[in-house]
């Protein structure tokens, strides 16, 4: 099947273009910029230019599509910059809404959306309530479609966990934004490309939402402390007061580039625990413990 994948060279992109290339399909990649042979989606070598905030490159991007997975992201989300129109109303909703609306006018047969676990019309957070509309977006063109909102994704390109880690490699603690027990059930990149993978050519899973994450919920020092073990080092965890954190990204946002905002603090710290019963019983793939799927990156035969 011949697939598009919009923000193919991303974090999420370019593990899902693999994972489809690996079942066979036709890949062709659209971003804003072609892919490097760090993204991982080389067999794939396929291209064309895609801006999804500008919408007369959307319709060419994906001109003779069966199907599209739209895995666009912002550069370093989740902190906005809205200087650079890099915020969840304009890229993940409003580039959503030209990107279905392009695969209806040129005859997409479905639709793949990345979503995100608590989406919902009264959400407290407001890029989940543009998650929900997305959704109801998708809804509503009429393509066949598939929404996974998945929980908190890590892997080796990740910019949450390897940032924590970072940390540990020049201080003898890893700080945390606010008190660590944020619950989520961190998801494996690899697990998010198997289901879309699998999700092209099921039918049955068609018209459906999955919410989607790993196999155990955790918190967030547990996840933290579980890197750490397999990277093999010992740190100690230095909790950052919420309050102090936002206050901090109050005042970074208005950097050029800032390295935090109040709303990225919200972000890091909100739980994302995905109920995984409907994803499990529809495709029965196994989900990867969070131990086994670090080790692939950071255990010590990784790379060898």
């Amino acid at each position: 099947m011949e697939i598009v994948v919009a923000g193919g060279t991303g974090f999420l992109g370019s593990a899902i273009a693999k994972a489809l290339v690996d079942k066979g399909h036709t890949v062709t990649i659209a971003s804003r910029s072609r892919p490097k042979p760090s993204d991982g989606n080389q067999p794939s070598p396929r291209w064309r230019y895609l801006d999804v905030t500008d919408p007369g490159s959307v319709p060419a991007a994906l001109a003779g599509a069966s199907a599209v997975v739209d895995a666009v992201q912002f550069p370093n989300m989740p902190i906005e910059s809205p200087a650079k129109g890099y915020t969840f109303e304009n890229i993940d909703l409003g580039g959503t809404r030209r990107l279905v609306d392009a695969a209806a006018a040129t005859g997409v047969s479905l639709y793949v959306g990345l979503s995100g676990v608590g989406a919902a019309e009264d959400a407290p957070y407001h890029w989940l309530r543009a998650k929900w509309r997305e959704e109801q977006h998708i809804r509503a063109s009429g393509i066949p479609f598939v929404i996974f909102r998945p929980s908190w994704i890590y892997g080796p390109r990740d910019v949450s966990l390897n940032r924590f880690l970072g940390f540990a490699r020049f201080l003898p603690f890893v700080p945390v934004i606010g008190s660590g027990r944020t619950r989520i059930n961190p998801l494996f990149i690899d697990d998010v490309g198997r289901h879309v993978a699998a999700s092209i050519s099921r039918p049955d899973t068609h018209g459906h939402v999955f919410e989607i994450g790993g196999p155990t919920v955790m918190t967030m020092d547990d996840v933290i402390r579980e890197a750490l073990r397999v990277s093999a080092k010992r740190r100690l965890l230095l909790h950052a007061p919420k309050p102090v954190m936002k206050l901090a990204g109050g005042i970074a946002a208005h950097l050029p580039g800032p390295p935090l905002t109040a709303d990225a603090v919200d972000f890091i710290t909100m739980d994302g625990v995905a109920d995984n019963s409907a994803v499990q019983s529809a495709f029965g793939l196994a989900l990867t413990p969070l131990g086994d799927g670090l080790r692939t990156y950071l255990g010590p035969a990784a790379g060898k």
